[in-house]
């Protein structure tokens, strides 16, 4: 049994039973099964890795799609407004992945090893790459310990961190290097998408965004684009958006209740902007979502 192989058995055995098995192993360490298509479903990522052992994932950001297939894996370097589904799943070859929280401060002690340029990439949002055997064999070890927990509890930091050696050193070194660096612009970047999600309501000043990163507003404008493919102001209403239909889920209110409640002042704007977002209006959306529980 090749590494693919071996990975793929480990995470059906491991993610919990149903058409949709999800489960965290160990602290940012999870595993997901299914065994058919899913919908498009709105998220907001985090610093990630996340690799296919069958089937295909598609992560959308801001329109553009990016899909990654068995043998394959994606970095996220900040938390972005995405839109994810399985494209490929059944029964007989389900869904399978294993994703990792990327955590700066267990990136940061790796850069003092490494050789290589630490140069930032042309975008510094998302990247996928194929998966070496020098990337797959960490992690199919790591899976190998779930059954034994106290190995897992022991030995499971020490596979994280090769992972992320082999990370750090591979075709996606730079962009990982990035988020381990404290004075990156991916780290400055991050400053103000914390700021913009956690006041995602309030209208916002790139000035002010760009004094929060330590920038001046045409290199923040410049970096912020490149990192998320979207200007704050588009960043903001995707956050508004997927806010929204949280709480169209909800039935929490009318759909120019809810509008308002994100921060929209119009409830045409707001109809608009879901639409195009989405593929389909709010009222619908909810319809469809509520026959859908």
């Amino acid at each position: 049994m090749d590494l693919l192989d071996e990975l793929r058995t480990l995470i059906v055995r491991h993610a919990d039973g149903g058409p949709l098995g999800r489960r965290t192993l160990m602290d940012g360490v999870t595993v997901m099964v299914t065994d058919r298509p899913t919908p498009p479903e709105s998220a907001m990522t985090e610093p990630s890795f996340a690799v296919v052992a069958q089937g295909v994932k598609r992560t959308v950001l801001n329109g553009v799609p990016y899909d990654y297939r068995a043998g394959q894996y994606l970095v996220v370097s900040l938390d972005l407004p995405v839109i994810g589904q399985a494209l490929e799943a059944g029964p007989d070859e389900p869904f399978s992945v294993f994703s990792m929280r990327l955590r700066p401060a267990a990136i940061a002690p790796l850069l003092l090893e490494t050789t290589g340029s630490a140069k930032p990439p042309a975008f510094s949002g998302l990247a996928i790459s194929d998966a070496t055997p020098e990337l797959l064999d960490p992690v199919v070890r790591l899976l190998r310990l779930v059954d034994r927990p106290d190995d897992l509890r022991v030995l499971g930091p020490a596979y994280e961190r090769e992972i992320l050696w082999r990370l750090v050193t591979g075709d996606q070194g730079a962009l990982v290097r990035q988020i381990g660096l404290a004075n990156s612009a991916v780290a400055h970047i991050s400053r103000a998408i914390r700021w913009i999600r956690d006041h995602f309501r309030e209208p916002i000043r790139v000035a002010d965004l760009a004094a929060l990163s330590g920038m001046s507003e045409s290199s923040f404008h410049r970096y912020f684009r490149s990192a998320t493919s979207m200007t704050p102001i588009q960043f903001q209403k995707q956050i508004r958006l997927q806010a929204a239909r949280v709480l169209l889920m909800t039935r929490s209110g009318s759909v120019a209740e809810i509008g308002y409640r994100v921060g929209y002042e119009s409830p045409s704007q707001f109809s608009r902007d879901y639409r195009k977002t989405f593929g389909i209006s709010p009222g619908r959306d909810t319809e469809r979502l509520s026959a859908a529980r």
